[in-house]
């Protein structure tokens, strides 16, 4: 059986006062956030770093970027299943080491290809400060009171990529691009401390897995593929997928056709911070009405936008702030779908709860990112080819979860109880 546990032994760990809830949401988001601010902050100094590098086809310089958010993606399936055998906070102590050292080796590259390598480097690192926090989390809570503690650090999170392009350029005011990654270091220096100081070990000694790879690759495939879960996993990149097609093409469709110019940025980070809004308004709600109540009320409601959008955009004239409201309410509801979908998805896997994490962080991150870069080049002047992406993928989501959920919706709330290891809760 792929969920067997094997016991390990391990010295004991020093004591440490209790952690509360604000204090532990805090600490997660922070950690998560280090994952954002490495890709958004390097955003302002792009150009500076291709004229210091030499770098001399202009699209080159997106692969700071880009094969940053390919990195992470694969190096998603590496941290879950090693802290299902060594622990959650030793192997996240490690991911920290690795993006302080690696960060300033970026700020020091001699080259423009050895920061690339280096980025991939930091990137495999970072996905552990992402995938780990949800591993923690189903430690500590279960049902729909892990949707609702999901909820809350996303709704933290949601800061970082609205400061983080201001803070990159805070810093070129008054240094080169080099400091950034200085910065970086820095602040996971300081978020690193916080964990070593203050967060204890969350996995139960009884889940400790063994290091065989049929078994690695059986929880993950369980957690992948597990019918009552997968479509909860594949539904919620879809809808994170229609998501990124809307920020990769938003500047050209929001500032460019549109006609918002100077007002661009603003107007994107007030939909994120709607999105931020509508996380706080389901860490308040869904305990009482459950994640599958909630989430897919949810999607009906990103449906019907998604055919007034696709309306909107098949008439002609249709004007900025006919657009935005209905994207942001669209993107609103992506509050109450993501950490959702997550919880549901997470639920069952309490014994490998790493492995599970990994493997579905995996399969949203690509998905999702393949999706928004499709969406993205299908641009064609217009808004309608957005707005038939929203309607596909949030039907292409409705279908997933129907097929998880054997043709019904609006379930009863997730229990709440802790289980055994291996236990699955099909609830």
């Amino acid at each position: 059986m792929a969920t067997t546990p094997t016991r390990a032994r391990q010295a004991p760990e020093p004591p440490r006062l209790a952690i509360g809830a604000r204090e532990f949401v805090a600490m997660m988001a922070a950690t998560m956030a280090l994952q954002a601010l490495a890709v958004d902050a390097m955003l302002p100094a792009l150009g500076m770093i291709a004229r210091d590098l030499g770098v001399s086809n202009p699209n080159h310089r997106q692969l700071v970027v880009g094969v940053f958010l390919v990195a992470a993606g694969v190096g998603s399936l590496l941290p879950g299943p090693l802290s299902d055998r060594y622990g959650r906070r030793r192997v996240l102590l490690v991911c920290f080491a690795g993006y302080v050292v690696l960060s300033l080796g970026c700020a020091l590259a001699p080259g423009f290809n050895t920061l690339i390598v280096l980025r991939v480097a930091v990137a495999l690192c970072s996905a552990g400060l992402t995938v780990l926090p949800a591993a923690i989390i189903r430690d500590r809570h279960s049902g729909d009171a892990m949707a609702r503690m999901q909820s809350t650090v996303s709704m933290v999170f949601m800061v970082a990529p609205m400061v983080a392009p201001t803070a990159g350029q805070a810093v070129l005011l008054f240094a080169g691009w080099r400091m950034i990654f200085a910065m970086l270091a820095v602040l996971a220096t300081a978020i690193g401390t916080w964990v070593a100081l203050r967060l204890p070990e969350t996995m139960a000694p009884a889940h400790r897995q063994a290091m065989h790879a049929g078994r690695i690759i059986g929880n993950m495939t369980l957690a992948a593929t597990h019918p009552r879960t997968f479509g909860y996993t594949l539904g919620g990149s879809l809808i994170f997928g229609a998501m990124l097609g809307y920020i990769n093409s938003s500047e050209q469709l929001v500032a460019e056709h549109f006609g918002a110019g100077a007002m661009f940025p603003l107007l994107f980070g007030a939909t994120a911070i709607v999105m931020s809004f509508s996380s706080f308004a389901n860490s308040r709600i869904v305990t009482k009405f459950g994640a599958r109540r909630v989430s897919h009320g949810a999607l009906m409601v990103f449906l019907v936008f998604s055919l007034v959008q696709l309306f909107q955009a098949r008439s002609s004239g249709e004007t900025l702030w006919q657009f935005m409201p209905v994207i942001a309410l669209n993107i609103c509801m992506l509050g109450f779908i993501g950490a959702n979908f997550n919880s549901i998805a997470m639920q069952p896997f309490a014994g490998i709860a790493g492995s599970a994490s990994s493997v579905q962080a995996f399969l949203r991150m690509l998905i999702a990112a393949s999706l928004g870069i499709v969406i993205g080049q299908a641009y064609n002047g217009t808004a309608l080819p957005l707005a038939l992406a929203f309607l596909l993928c949030g039907l292409g989501a409705l279908g997933l979860v129907l097929v998880s959920e054997r043709g019904r919706l609006f379930g009863a709330k997730q229990p709440e109880a802790m289980h055994g290891p291996g236990h699955l809760d099909l609830h």
